[in-house]
């Protein structure tokens, strides 16, 4: 069972996530002159990252409905912002898409296998 490439894409997209927000609402594209306090957006994303690096299921789970209102900002602010927000909504869309697929396929590679009882005939 190869989990590497599931894990390894999760942990990188969710950390890029993270520096993606920083960046956008701070430096590269912020709502008002200086930055903007929507930054804080990022702080949900701090709460699986610990869990995610450890590669802990149950964090997968939970964070693969989590990163959905990731995507679904990227997708709005797509179709609503022009110029280099734009670019980076797409950015975040896309980041979002890599996290959810690595952890659905890390959460099936590491489910528990099903015992299978046999049944003796007769029985």
């Amino acid at each position: 069972m190869n989990l590497r490439a599931p894990y390894l894409a999760a942990c990188i997209s969710l950390i890029s996530l993270i520096f993606l927000g920083i960046a956008w609402e701070l430096r590269l594209a912020p709502l008002q002159p200086g930055g903007s306090t929507l930054v804080f957006k990022i702080l949900p994303l701090l709460l699986p990252l610990f869990g995610i690096l450890h590669g802990k299921r149950y964090t997968y789970k939970w964070a693969s409905l989590l990163i959905l209102l990731y995507f679904a900002e990227g997708m709005v602010r797509a179709t609503s912002d022009r110029g280099m927000s734009q670019s980076l909504a797409i950015v975040e869309a896309c980041l979002s898409t890599i996290f959810f697929v690595a952890a659905i396929i890390y959460v099936r590679k590491t489910r528990p296998q099903k015992q299978t009882a046999e049944i003796a005939p007769g029985s």
